[in-house]
């Protein structure tokens, strides 16, 4: 030991411990338990809109379904007939019996305008061949669209 050097007599210094991952801080807790909160809200928000949209989907199968027998005999009346009356069945569904059941002709047509966009939109040969299979019918491959389009989009009551 020097006496000069009074800093040769200090022993090394000791490094503190790091500080481990484990077990977390209490905020750490919180912050994961709301996450979980949410993610549980959130998946249970899509499963539900999931299950409430089942109608649409099989209506989307039906439509393809009435194509390939479209397809099949060629009958425009009988396939304008039949996407008529599944546009009804998917509305009863999501709309109020009472605003839908009795809506035929140009009522009916504005109903279902009313949820497309304007190059999507019906137009009126699509009443006028339901009422009238021999009348020239609108563009079978314009109302296939507008109908998937509507199937798609239309805002039921609730949603």
């Amino acid at each position: 030991m020097n006496p000069q050097d009074p800093l040769s007599a200090l022993h090394p210094l000791r490094e503190p411990v790091l500080v481990g991952w484990w077990p977390p801080a209490p905020g750490w807790w919180v912050l994961l338990g709301m996450l979980l909160l949410l993610l549980l809200g959130m998946a249970l928000f899509l499963w539900r809109r999931y299950r409430r949209n089942a109608y649409r989907r099989q209506a989307l199968r039906q439509l393809q379904a009435i194509q390939a027998q479209y397809r099949q005999d060629g009958d425009s009346s009988r396939c304008i007939a039949a996407v008529n009356a599944l546009l009804k069945s998917v509305a009863l569904v999501a709309y109020p019996r009472r605003d839908v059941a009795a809506s035929s002709g140009r009522e009916w047509l504005a109903f279902l305008n009313g949820a497309l966009d304007p190059a999507e939109q019906l137009d009126s040969g699509f009443v006028d061949v339901i009422y009238n299979p021999h009348s020239r019918g609108p563009d079978l491959e314009q109302v296939q669209r507008s109908a998937r389009s509507w199937i798609r989009r239309h805002k039921g009551v609730g949603q």
